[in-house]
């Protein structure tokens, strides 16, 4: 079956991701320092909504230290911004008709990114992990979606910027496709009639 809906990562995909930079500059470390001291667990946990925003500010260092959790979110929030030639490209698959649905892995602030970027003018908030208790690159989520909307993996195309989680897509049926820049996503969706 020829493609007929994408599934759209956003984080990494379609909108800068602040952890690795204005995440640390926040906290006065370097990412290294960051990486070796978070707690290994609490992001995934607030990505599969296991836990409320409170819990994962107070579980956000191994050793729960106290620090400016407002400060945290108001950083990532000031940061989210489309990518080079990402809003370009959503608008001209809007105007061509393409269905496209996000399926991200992320918290419940999602909605400091729809407010920011008002991604719903392009796509639906239809697949985020907090929402459905399911993270890629687990199978059900994939599996998920195709069967939400009515169709089957073949119909549908994948994008994300981690290779893991395309493998997992095409493990479904899905096709995917490995992002990388806009002008090679673009690229990709036209020899697949998407554009």
């Amino acid at each position: 079956m020829s493609p007929r809906v994408l599934l759209l990562d956003v984080m990494g995909t379609l909108v800068h991701d602040p952890f690795y930079v204005e995440v640390p500059a926040s906290l006065g470390m370097s990412l290294d320092e960051l990486i070796a001291v978070k707690h290994p667990r609490a992001w995934v946990d607030f990505e599969l909504g296991h836990i409320d925003e409170p819990t994962f500010l107070s579980r956000f260092f191994a050793d729960e230290r106290q620090f400016d959790g407002e400060g945290l979110r108001d950083a990532m929030d000031n940061a989210y911004r489309y990518l080079p030639g990402i809003e370009a490209l959503l608008q001209e698959l809007r105007s061509g008709g393409v269905p496209m649905h996000a399926l991200s892995n992320y918290p419940p602030w999602y909605a400091l990114i729809e407010r920011r970027l008002s991604l719903s003018r392009y796509l639906k908030w239809s697949f985020v992990s907090c929402e459905l208790g399911l993270r890629k690159p687990d199978p059900a989520i994939y599996e998920h979606a195709a069967k939400t909307l009515g169709l089957p993996p073949t119909a549908c195309v994948f994008v994300d910027d981690r290779a893991d989680n395309c493998d997992a897509a095409r493990a479904t049926g899905m096709d995917a496709v490995c992002f990388t820049a806009a002008d090679a996503l673009r690229e990709a969706l036209v020899g697949r009639g998407l554009l």
